[in-house]
């Protein structure tokens, strides 16, 4: 019979799973079925969490009577069960692209509770929004000029939101999203219904989101006094969860990063490789608690900025990906071979590529699990590496160690990647084929999520 094992980090990072999730690994032989059946690795997907997390934002403004609308950001997974579970628990959804709106739409998503907020705009996209009843969040003046003739020319209302740069000044850093305000306000805003107010800011600081929220009420009091009628504000995404639950491990990780980077002790990463940007892995206070901060701080001279917001009458709108995907989600990949590298250092070969389990973070710290159908070996320790003919090829970098042993077959589970893990990245070089999705039920066989689903 196959057992459950860990494959654990030096120092250990000790993952939060999820009840549905310890029922998967408590099934070794149904996720080697999936994997025979659809390759390695398989994206295994629960959206049963993302009403929970939404829920809990929704609270916490409600509790401060702020009216907040949930809005998920697609970006952050592509599969449609989550498009759905959204729609079902009454929130909206956040779109990057054509491919993604015209998705959205197709699953039923209802114009109004759809906003786009793509980077670059082609014409097709604003077509297909301003079609659609969509909110654009609008970037720049060429884009509102763009939009409103396009508007214009196809008979309909162009409902918007203006996207807020805040200055330097404020103590926020510096973005490419959006306009200061006053290029707004000499803005020809005639052709254009402003329906709101959205501002991106990176980073998860609650006393950053609450100027962004004040400097946006500011640009409203304006707007309203120039005729237009905007009715939300939008805090962008940036809303932050926690992958593990205890903190000394975190922080015992942390002190012996920065030792071995000062070479005061033994690497434990690829080559001895820094870690400099990397997600807080843990951070507290996350989601309700980071909201009720956000909501309780001052807004000078009108008291709380929750008090700002229904004083002016104002929705609150949050576009939520990784916080609303917490529990979502986990990686199964299946072991080919274990060796060791020329020098020695271990390596535990996967069916899978790097991108395949990776965002714009240096490395996801937190430790697998291992489904062990291998005959009972000695420690192994070494570092997961993947199909792409490169040397650094390494899926986690840090040095990983099967303590009963690791071998062909065994299968590893990398815990609660759904949240942007799976897709931000992934790319089919080599012809390497994009990792399938398959939608968890636990009584039922594991279905392909309607985004690999062929056609009927």
């Amino acid at each position: 019979m196959p057992d459950v094992a860990v494959l654990a980090g030096e120092p250990p990072l000790t993952p939060r799973w999820e009840p549905w999730m310890r029922a998967v690994l408590a099934d070794p032989a149904r996720c080697a079925a999936a994997i025979d059946d659809h390759g390695s690795p398989v994206n295994l997907l629960n959206p049963e969490p993302l009403a929970r997390n939404a829920t809990e934002l929704v609270d916490t403004a409600s509790a401060r009577s702020v009216d907040l609308g949930v809005f998920f950001a697609r970006k952050a997974n592509k599969a449609l069960c989550f498009v759905d579970a959204a729609a079902r628990a009454g929130h909206g959804v956040d779109v990057a692209s054509h491919a993604e709106l015209t998705q959205v739409l197709d699953a039923g998503v209802r114009g109004e509770r759809i906003i786009v907020t793509a980077a670059i705009k082609p014409r097709p996209l604003l077509h297909l929004a301003l079609t659609a009843g969509a909110t654009i969040s609008l970037d720049h003046g060429g884009e509102l000029s763009e939009v409103a003739a396009l508007a214009a020319d196809l008979g309909v209302r162009a409902v918007v939101a203006l996207r807020l740069a805040l200055p330097p000044s404020s103590g926020v850093a510096p973005t490419r999203f959006g306009e200061r305000a006053n290029r707004w306000l000499e803005a020809d805003l005639s052709g254009v219904e402003v329906a709101g107010v959205h501002f991106h800011l990176n980073g998860y600081a609650a006393h950053e989101r609450g100027l962004g929220i004040v400097a946006a009420c500011h640009l409203v009091d304006a707007l309203r006094a120039r005729g237009h009628q905007p009715w939300f504000v939008d805090a962008g995404g940036g809303v932050p969860m926690s992958y593990l639950d205890d903190p000394a491990e975190w922080d015992a990780f942390w002190a012996h990063q920065r030792a071995a980077e000062a070479s005061e002790a033994e690497p434990v990463t690829w080559n001895g490789a820094p870690l400099g940007r990397v997600y807080p892995f843990h951070q507290r206070p996350v989601r309700g608690a980071w909201l009720g901060l956000v909501l309780d701080g001052g807004a000078p001279g009108e008291g709380t900025i929750a008090q700002a917001l229904e004083g002016r009458r104002l929705k609150l709108h949050l576009e939520p990906g990784r916080a609303l995907l917490d529990g979502c989600g986990v990686t199964i990949a299946r072991v080919a071979f274990t060796k060791h590298r020329s020098d020695g250092v271990g390596l535990i070969a996967l069916e899978m590529n790097r991108t395949q389990c990776r965002t714009t973070s240096d490395d996801f710290l937190v430790d697998p699990a291992l489904l062990r159908f291998s005959a009972p070996a000695g420690p192994f320790a070494g570092f997961l590496v993947g199909g792409y003919c490169i040397e650094d090829e390494v899926i986690l970098k840090r040095r990983l160690t099967a303590l009963q042993g690791v071998g062909a077959g065994d299968l590893v589970v990398l815990p609660n990647t759904a949240g942007y893990f799976m897709h931000i990245l992934e790319s089919a070089s080599h012809q390497w084929p994009l990792a399938r999705n398959l939608v968890w039920r636990p009584d039922v066989p594991w279905a392909l999520d309607a985004i690999d689903a062929p056609a009927p």
